[in-house]
């Protein structure tokens, strides 16, 4: 298919979220698209730039900062008026919102925004009606919306009137499927922290109070006077200025010779943790559609999940794993006991969980989706 302008502009608010788009780039290229990245300055930008995409730097901040933020509106204007592409596509909140409205202002063609996850449903007051009013604004200013997921999807309507539409079954990378996979490099690798003796749940995310850490440590601890064969691996960065965990879970974790916070790990690094352990635990308050979900089930775990957006989309309760409520730390609990007290049934979840995975979130396919949406949104009048 040819269009006369095939200038893709991808854009995200921080350069560590290019990694949301950087493995299609090759694949976009050979389509025929020049794809420009759109992002905060940051040493991600290294590896486009290696695969000969020009990456314009333009600052934005996370949070709220109204005169930073006119600011990076007002240069990505001038970014936009300059380049002229004929798709614009925003991932996360503020690149989202700023990108929007500059390529509306700009009038850009194909106008497209990802939402990956949504805070306001569970803000409350002031802070709920900003945040609604930010994501209208974007809904307003985009001509296409793709919702991460089925969930996301269903609290955007209630912004926003636009036809929607998820790709695929939902997420917006995919899992690569032979990455994630107990390869021989991964086995040894896990070795040493391999205990056929203990039973380990895992959790990968950031240390924070919107994670459930707090509730998956009070469980874990209750548990563990009842099973004194169980370990926690917490796999992440403590983030003391975003909502951190309460300081009786800080002293839990440290007083706790079984929970092990090993901090962030990469690569086959982590790999080796997800091939170490037996129950991935994941009881966050909220989420768009969280990749290490995925990638534990192609890792072959069966995993414990609160019932949010994305999460109850990848597991099948039973089936590949457990849904319980969100905040409610005896639910976890019992969650956590059947897992460790009903071996046959916890290995029949193990064994279904990298199927339905590769099933439903291979990359190729996620890809294929987004690919097929670029080619049908150029061809319309």
């Amino acid at each position: 298919m040819e269009t006369k302008n095939k200038k893709l502009i991808r854009a995200v608010t921080v350069s560590m979220s290019v990694g949301f788009y950087e493995p299609m780039i090759g694949e976009l290229q050979q389509e025929g698209y020049e794809v420009v990245s759109v992002s905060s300055p940051g040493p991600e930008l290294e590896r486009l730039r290696a695969k000969g995409v020009r990456c314009l730097e333009v600052p934005m901040e996370r949070h709220i900062a109204i005169q930073k933020d006119i600011r990076s509106l007002f240069a990505l204007i001038r970014v936009f008026h300059k380049e002229k592409p004929f798709i614009v596509h925003s991932m996360t909140p503020k690149a989202g919102m700023l990108c929007m409205v500059a390529a509306w202002v700009c009038r850009v063609p194909r106008r497209v925004h990802t939402f990956t996850g949504l805070v306001w449903p569970t803000a409350k007051g002031l802070k709920r009606r900003v945040l609604m009013f930010t994501d209208w604004l974007t809904c307003f200013c985009a001509t296409h919306v793709i919702p991460e997921g089925q969930g996301v999807k269903n609290d955007l309507s209630h912004i926003t009137k636009k036809p929607m539409k998820v790709l695929g079954y939902g997420n917006v990378k995919g899992v690569d499927m032979h990455r994630f996979s107990l390869r021989p490099e991964v086995l040894q690798k896990a070795a040493p922290l391999k205990n056929k003796d203990v039973f380990t749940f895992i959790f990968v995310g950031r240390i924070v109070g919107d994670k459930g850490i707090n509730e998956l440590v009070e469980a874990y601890l209750r548990l563990l006077k009842e099973h004194s064969n169980l370990r926690l691996f917490l796999v992440g960065n403590y983030e003391m200025k975003l909502d951190p965990v309460s300081p009786q879970t800080m002293q839990c974790i440290s007083d706790t010779k079984e929970i092990s916070a090993v901090g962030p790990k990469y690569a086959d690094d982590l790999l080796a943790y997800y091939a170490a352990s037996d129950c991935f635990v994941f009881p966050s308050y909220r989420e768009g559609f969280p990749n290490t979900v995925m990638e534990a089930g192609a890792m072959g775990l069966p995993s414990i999940v609160t019932d949010i957006n994305g999460s109850r989309e990848i597991i099948v309760e039973n089936k590949n794993g457990k849904i319980i409520p969100s905040k409610d730390v005896d639910a976890l609990y019992r969650s956590m006991k059947f897992m460790v007290e009903n071996e046959d049934d916890r290995r029949r979840m193990a064994g279904n969980a990298r199927q339905m995975i590769a099933s439903r979130f291979d990359q190729t396919f996620v890809r294929k989706c987004l690919m097929d949406f670029y080619n049908q949104i150029s061809a319309e009048d």
